[in-house]
């Protein structure tokens, strides 16, 4: 049996910006995406905790160090800047193999700063 899994995880993170007319996506700051486990395109779920919004995307590396979380296309409407959300990427495994995972959580603070991973 195959199981899906959180791979990854950014909790809490801050909406820093919003691009209606960009062709789609969440841009995410390279060193951020890295500590989550989370690749360059690779499918994400975005959860926006002020609004409930859920919806999904791919996401796209910021520049490194710029703690950047980048709501682009159409997904703009869902969410305003300053937005607390999860980024949440997952995977798929044997269950035998998934007993022993442990996916990539990292807790940001109120300036996308680690606290926790």
């Amino acid at each position: 049996m195959i199981v899906t899994l959180l791979k990854g995880k950014l909790h809490r993170a801050r909406v820093t910006q919003c691009d209606l007319h960009y062709e789609g996506s969440i841009s995410i700051d390279a060193d951020l995406m890295e500590r989550a486990n989370i690749l360059p395109h690779e499918q994400v779920d975005v959860l926006n905790i002020n609004n409930g919004a859920r919806f999904t995307t791919y996401a796209i590396e910021a520049p490194r160090g710029s703690k950047t979380f980048g709501i682009n296309g159409a997904a703009a409407r869902l969410a305003q800047l300053g937005d607390p959300i999860i980024v949440i990427a997952y995977c798929q495994m044997p269950a035998e193999e998934a007993r022993n995972y442990a996916p990539s959580v990292v807790l940001l603070d109120e300036k996308n700063e680690i606290l926790r991973d």
